[in-house]
């Protein structure tokens, strides 16, 4: 069977999630978000102390490494695979805005990001798989079939964040999730392992003005192409 993979790359909250998903239940494709592996290692740094607004204990975090047990589980009442860190599901603790200011910190760390993109190369060396984050089509697929790099302004990702976790009862002001966003932006763009840059043979989608279906429809025809070039 024709299968490739798809990489997926872009600044935080452009939607890369939840078009790769899209995509993944439409094609039969296995889906990885590797943004979550590194909001679930965030999230049990925080909770063992290595991270806070204070302080930031790399060689802590690095050493316990080995104890970190990512895993997808597919979940039939959602519709998608949540996220477990060490059997636990932790989906919705590492959507949280706290959680957010932390997370470029961590992916900054070069042994976090070493391991984590053994575990995504080693998900996809079938094919067959849709995969989202910052270096997919860079570093972990380089030789991915499809990469897309998704943008929007700054503005309108803060809002669709926002609106986001607002209606998930999280009590937060725009202000708030708009310095976050610029603030992962710059760590993103700027780290010295792995930085978000567009590969050179990405196609770029603004979605600033793209509704989800128009979005959707966009990337599957590039897909169709794709799979026609690859067969």
């Amino acid at each position: 069977m024709n299968k490739i993979t798809i990489a997926i790359d872009g600044f935080s909250s452009t939607g890369k999630s939840t078009v790769a998903k899209q995509l993944a239940k439409h094609l039969g494709y296995i889906y990885v978000d590797t943004g979550a592996m590194y909001r679930a290692v965030t999230y049990y740094a925080m909770q063992h102390n290595f991270i806070s607004a204070s302080h930031f204990d790399i060689e802590g975090l690095v050493s316990e490494l080995h104890k970190i047990e990512i895993s997808f589980v597919f979940n039939e009442e959602v519709g998608f695979a949540e996220v477990y860190l060490n059997a636990e599901n932790v989906e919705k603790q590492i959507r949280t805005l706290e959680v957010s200011g932390f997370v470029s910190q961590i992916a900054t760390i070069p042994e976090v990001r070493y391991q984590l993109v053994k575990q995504q190369q080693k998900m996809g060396e079938n094919k067959g798989v849709v995969m989202d984050g910052r270096d997919i089509g860079t570093v972990v697929f380089p030789y991915a079939e499809l990469k897309i790099f998704m943008t929007a302004s700054a503005e309108t990702r803060a809002q669709r964040r926002y609106d986001e976790l607002i209606k998930r009862g999280d009590e937060v002001s725009f202000k708030d999730v708009l310095h976050n966003v610029q603030e992962r932006d710059y760590i993103d763009s700027n780290r010295k392992d792995s930085p978000l840059v567009k590969a050179a043979n990405a196609i770029e989608i603004d979605n600033s003005n793209l509704s989800l279906e128009e979005q959707f429809d966009k990337i599957l025809q590039l897909v169709n192409n794709a799979l026609e070039n690859n067969s």
